[in-house]
């Protein structure tokens, strides 16, 4: 076996100017993926009990039952079948980092379509933020969890940390 040396050129992460502060936009993120996977099981589920009522051992193929097992295994194969071909496509509310007026704020769209405020939070109102490698925690002055964000890219996560940084105790 061979051992290489080989160097990676790491790309420097691209800093804003000073003088132009550039407005961050993040996106809460659910928990859809857990969902997912148990509403995909149970949707499996139901589909093969809706089979296994005809063909295991035991089954009871009288005029008394029969219409009722077959309602049951068509209601079963129904849900079963929903559940494996749901999608979760919610709204999910947009976090600003605004330079500007040196504020947060949720938006979240209402019945119509709009972006409406549900939350906004001076900079100087945060207790602190909390940065780790995939996602910040934003805290309240009497230290409970105001907000926790996924971070999509390390050029985001500079760019927060560079309008945190004035007003808000950051650590990692």
């Amino acid at each position: 076996m061979t051992l290489t040396n080989a160097k990676t050129i790491a790309q420097p992460i691209a800093e804003p100017a000073q003088g132009t502060p550039v407005p961050v936009k993040i996106t809460f993120a659910a928990n859809w993926r857990a969902r997912l996977i148990l509403f995909r099981a149970l949707g499996a589920f139901l589909v093969m009990s809706a089979f296994a009522m005809w063909v295991l051992p035991g089954s009871v193929f009288s005029a008394e039952v029969l219409p009722i097992k077959a309602g049951a295994s068509l209601l079963y194969l129904v849900f079963g079948v929903v559940l494996l071909t749901l999608e979760f496509v919610g709204e999910r509310p947009d976090a600003y980092f605004d330079p500007i007026r040196r504020e947060v704020r949720v938006l979240q769209k209402n019945e119509n379509g709009r972006p409406q405020t549900v939350l906004r939070r001076s900079y100087d109102t945060l207790g602190s933020a909390r940065f780790s490698e995939r996602q910040v925690e934003l805290y309240d002055v009497d230290g409970s969890l105001l907000m926790k964000l996924p971070l999509p890219s390390p050029e985001v996560s500079h760019a927060l940390k560079g309008q945190l940084s004035g007003s808000v105790p950051i650590s990692h």
